[in-house]
């Protein structure tokens, strides 16, 4: 029996006697020692390696109400009392004022108390889980920033 090649299957077949002759040594070159591909960065990053191990991450938007708000990421500027009620006045991230009284929630609990010196946050929520005991937090006014009278 004889057998017919044409120009187009001898150019397949040296092909793939070229293609299976120098894939086995690509493949022992790029192995390592265990047996699996190595990486050398050669200037980069490691693309398997998480930028983001062991930081917690929070979505950063704008914060307009003060429910919005979580309570350690207030500071106390002031203590007022307006129309006999306390009010506390906070400092947010961004820097701007906003007002609180006794009662007001916040994202993760709410205000306990106001008294002229500190003002005690109750905490219920911890990373969006409810606390099974709420815990008590005290923020006190800096000593600078309060009025001696």
């Amino acid at each position: 029996m004889r057998m017919r090649f044409n120009k187009l299957s001898l150019i397949w077949l040296a092909a793939a006697a070229i293609v299976g002759t120098a894939a086995p040594a690509l493949a022992q070159s790029d192995l390592s020692r265990s047996g699996a591909p190595a990486y050398t960065a050669a200037g980069r990053r490691d693309p398997f390696k998480n930028l983001f191990s062991g930081q917690e991450l929070k979505e950063r938007r704008p914060v307009t109400r003060v429910d919005e708000l979580m309570i350690d990421d207030v500071q106390i500027m002031g203590i007022v009392k307006a129309k006999a009620r306390w009010e506390v006045i906070l400092s947010i991230s961004d820097g701007f004022p906003m007002t609180a009284r006794e009662g007001d929630r916040f994202a993760d609990g709410y205000v306990l108390s106001i008294r002229e010196d500190a003002v005690i946050f109750r905490k219920t929520v911890d990373r969006g889980m409810p606390l099974l005991k709420p815990k008590d937090i005290i923020k006190e006014i800096n000593p600078e920033e309060r009025n001696h009278e």
